[in-house]
């Protein structure tokens, strides 16, 4: 899979990039991620890339032609008839969720284009860009630090990557609910044990108290996921066995 970033501090890229998952990916092939400075794509001898908005209002905008220059530049080495899928990361994006990583790491090329300041001319929006993508309701001072979630996000979707190649489809989020706890050893830490469960080598024990960890964990911190999972029999007599645990508790402490 092939990657390409736009953005005004390429140097930003470096030390995240060359470690752990994502470095070792790129040595074996499996990606391949190239940074370009939009600056280089800019013109004059100053390489002006930002110019204030029309009608005031304060702050800067990246302006089109360098923008227009760089994305048109890198699609251009594509093969004939084909071009990278061009996805802008901004706020005001559609929200990058588990299932958004795993239908971008079925492209074969993405380039990404960081937004700065106040955004980009509305016209790169319009007519250069595929998509936009926002990592969450919050803003940033620019879009570098979203293109790296949205690389490693999808990195883990890509055959290889991992390796164990059902590590993604147990995250959190993969099937709807959080992940549940785990544990290594120690045993016993500060008087704190591994749940019996876990070391008692019975395979089907352990998937169940798995799931009832997920589904607990995904009641307690994100329930309104459960409005979209699949759930099985087992799975809704736990959630009601939670909720009526749940309404003991209140109760509890409404009395004391």
């Amino acid at each position: 899979m092939r990657i390409d970033v736009v953005t005004l501090f390429p140097g930003m890229f470096s030390a995240y990039l060359g470690e752990s998952i994502l470095q070792r990916a790129q040595t074996a092939g499996l990606l391949a991620i190239d940074v370009h400075n939009l600056r280089d794509y800019a013109s004059g001898r100053h390489r002006v890339t930002d110019e204030p908005p029309f009608g005031g209002g304060g702050g800067m905008v990246l302006k089109p032609e360098p923008i227009f220059a760089a994305l048109e530049a890198l699609s251009a080495r594509a093969e004939p008839g084909k071009r990278p899928r061009r996805i802008l990361l901004s706020p005001q994006g559609r929200p990058l969720t588990q299932s958004l990583a795993a239908e971008l790491a079925g492209e074969a090329w993405l380039l990404l284009l960081c937004g700065r300041y106040e955004g980009v001319d509305e016209r790169v929006r319009e007519h250069m860009v595929d998509d936009e993508i926002s990592i969450g309701d919050y803003v940033l001072t620019g879009g570098e630090l979203a293109a790296l979630v949205l690389i490693d996000a999808l990195a883990r979707h890509v055959p290889g990557v991992l390796g164990d190649e059902q590590a993604a489809a147990r995250d959190s989020f993969a099937i709807g609910l959080l992940e549940g706890p785990h544990y290594t050893r120690p045993v016993s830490f500060r008087g704190w044990d591994v749940p019996e469960v876990l070391r008692s080598g019975h395979a089907g024990r352990v998937a169940r108290w798995r799931r009832e960890a997920a589904l607990r964990r995904t009641w307690q911190r994100r329930p309104e996921l459960l409005l979209t999972v699949e759930l099985s029999e087992d799975d809704r007599r736990f959630l009601m066995a939670l909720a009526l645990e749940t309404v003991a508790e209140q109760y509890g402490r409404t009395a004391s």
